[in-house]
């Protein structure tokens, strides 16, 4: 079904019921309690909604209860390029997504030799919002470099450091571990330009020679395996939109 077609207008519990809110009488307890809002009026029960188009809050929070949207986290093995189709012939993301009937698209890119977390969804409202600088969703990474580690290297990405393109910065810095002639360090920051995170530990002495994205905004990796997707949780997909001010 095309995602501008209308759908018919349903019970609202029965609507949050099959969004995962709960059993379809603790929905009704919700808007009974006045908890549940509907295109940012107080619901009421025996409210009939388009679960297509209705915007709808519980306590706060957005639910999406259109049901052909989508939102997956992957976790992008080394070697594997950020398209979904590669005219090259080379490992994409599609050869991962078999078991997928909706067609979704990455939201931002990491590059072949990076690993991690990438964020696959068909809301296209939501991916121009995680990918715009403007909304500034802090991106997490993992990052293995070049050792010892210069004390003054965390103060220095902390503080900014001037790169070819302008003025970058991190939001946080730390110092995992150390293991002989390389170091293990966590950084976040918030701005998306081409290996900037490479590019920032080059510039203070350090290359990496390992990257793992381990979070992007509210969601985090986690324990899912190289190659493999999850779909995000309900309450997932309230934080991003929370994330980015919805």
């Amino acid at each position: 079904m095309p995602l501008d077609e209308a759908a018919p207008a349903e019970r609202l519990q029965k609507v949050l019921a099959a969004a995962g809110v709960g059993s379809r009488r603790a929905c009704e307890d919700l808007i009974f309690r006045r908890r549940v809002t509907v295109d940012g009026r107080i619901a009421q029960l025996g409210d009939k909604i388009d679960p297509a188009s209705a915007e709808i809050y519980v306590d706060g929070q957005r639910v999406v209860t259109d049901t052909r949207l989508a939102y997956l986290a992957f976790n992008k093995p080394r070697g594997v390029v950020s398209t979904m189709a590669d005219e090259k012939g080379r490992t994409a993301l599609a050869d991962f997504l078999g078991r997928v009937d909706d067609r979704v698209y990455h939201v931002g890119r990491l590059d072949a030799d990076s690993e991690g977390l990438l964020l696959l969804t068909n809301d296209g409202t939501l991916a121009h919002r995680l990918m715009h600088p403007s909304y500034g969703v802090p991106k997490t990474y993992l990052c293995e470099v070049s050792g010892p580690l210069a004390r003054s290297a965390g103060r220095r990405l902390l503080a900014g450091v001037e790169l070819e393109d302008g003025p970058a910065k991190v939001d946080s810095f730390r110092l995992v571990d150390t293991m002989g002639r390389t170091a293990l360090v966590e950084l976040t920051l918030h701005e998306g330009r081409k290996h900037i995170v490479r590019r920032l530990m080059e510039e203070v002495g350090h290359p990496v020679s390992r990257l793992v994205r381990t979070a992007m905004g509210p969601i985090r990796l986690g324990d899912l395996r190289p190659g493999r997707f999850r779909r995000l949780t309900n309450a997932e997909i309230a934080a991003l939109f929370k994330a980015t001010g919805d």
